[in-house]
């Protein structure tokens, strides 16, 4: 079964500079602009805000 083109596979990348990433899956119709999470970097051992990569 085809992947939908709404749901896309994206990269989020750890704002302190860690190089820790996620994947995930965004909704693109209910969010268009870059995803921001605040999820665990286990490098840096805190919570810090994830940016979605293009």
């Amino acid at each position: 079964m085809a992947r939908s083109t709404a749901r896309p596979v994206v990269k989020l990348k750890s704002t302190a500079g860690t190089g820790v990433t996620y994947v995930t899956r965004k909704n693109r119709l209910n969010d268009p602009d870059r995803l921001v999470l605040r999820k665990y970097d286990a490098v840096a051992g805190q919570h810090v805000l994830f940016r979605e990569e293009r």
